[in-house]
């Protein structure tokens, strides 16, 4: 995820420039973090109870909502970003990490690879 990120970074630096590039990384940074914490929780949470995994991912599901309210709003008032690339970069990644955790969790509800 964290490669997949950091490539499509890299492309839209290379294409529009830095001043786009900072707008694209915040509206990454939150589904990333979401997501790569979320499937740590996830895991560990299977590796002990495999049953208990429903339980992580509703209270996770609880505190991303706070988390994007908090963090959209931060992000917002405080680095003030272009709209567009902030807004395409984070709809764009949250709805492609959520779809990646998806499938990951498919594999893992059907025992295979954690990685």
């Amino acid at each position: 995820m964290l490669a997949g990120c950091l490539a499509v970074w890299a492309a839209v630096v290379a294409a529009f420039g830095t001043d786009v590039g900072r707008d694209v990384a915040l509206g990454m940074s939150g589904p990333f973090v979401a997501v790569a914490v979320t499937w740590v929780l996830v895991v560990r949470a299977h590796r002990r109870n495999p049953a208990g995994v429903t339980g992580v991912l509703l209270t996770a599901f609880v505190g991303k909502m706070i988390f994007f309210g908090v963090l959209v709003v931060a992000i917002w008032t405080g680095a003030r970003p272009e709209p567009i690339p902030f807004m395409v970069s984070f709809t764009g990644s949250f709805l492609t990490l959520y779809s990646v955790e998806a499938v990951l969790l498919g594999r893992l509800s059907r025992g295979g690879p954690r990685t």
